[in-house]
């Protein structure tokens, strides 16, 4: 008997520190979740100027001259023409080296999900506009509408009834409607990867 009392004087603060943890471990607080859509809610994710979705960003490129520059987004929009995702009538429409201002028309293919069984896309229409100074791109996308699922009586959609807070975002801001959230997300994701390729090809070393 004296043995056993021994045994258990001997593992209580054992049982002490293993009932700290637990209530340690209680007590500490959750991280909230991370909205995978923080991106796509932010209030100038689809900006509006006089009443047209337009995409802008200014690229600096220090110490490329201005034919330097257009030389450079010239030979990129004309590649974007002939990629696998262009449908078709994709062009550099505006060619003025003079004023170094740029303009290409594109329709393309946005992919919302790709399966053996299933695909879903629409073709995406927009155009790009580029003015060039020494050091310097401002760039805009705009024009911007979606020729959706024609095959079976889908439509065409303006981004300016589609995409924007109006008629994509909930009142409080905080999640993006059902039906509308793919083509915002797709079209905020496609303006980054294309400004960031024209960045980084005015910024190469």
């Amino acid at each position: 008997m004296k043995r056993i009392i021994i045994a258990i004087l001997t593992l209580m603060p054992l049982f002490a520190t293993a009932q700290d943890n637990t209530w340690e471990k209680i007590e500490v607080e959750e991280q909230p979740k991370e909205n995978p859509d923080a991106k796509y809610l932010l209030p100038d994710a689809v900006p509006e100027v006089d009443g047209k979705v337009v995409f802008h960003t200014t690229i600096n490129a220090e110490g490329k001259s201005a034919d330097e520059i257009y030389d450079i987004l010239l030979k990129q929009l004309t590649k974007m023409t002939t990629e696998p995702n262009q449908i078709s009538n994709s062009t550099v429409a505006l060619q003025d080296r003079e004023n170094h201002e740029l303009a290409a028309v594109f329709h393309e293919w946005l992919v919302f999900k790709s399966g053996a069984l299933a695909l879903d896309r629409t073709q995406f229409n927009y155009q790009i506009h580029v003015s060039i100074t020494d050091g310097k791109a401002d760039v805009k996308m705009m024009r911007i509408s979606y020729d959706y699922d024609l095959e079976r009586k889908g439509g065409h959609y303006k981004a300016e009834e589609w995409i924007t807070d109006k008629y994509a975002v909930n009142k409080k801001h905080t999640k993006l409607y059902p039906i509308s959230a793919k083509f915002r997300r797709k079209t905020i994701d496609r303006k980054d990867f294309i400004f960031n390729k024209f960045n980084s090809l005015l910024n190469e070393k």
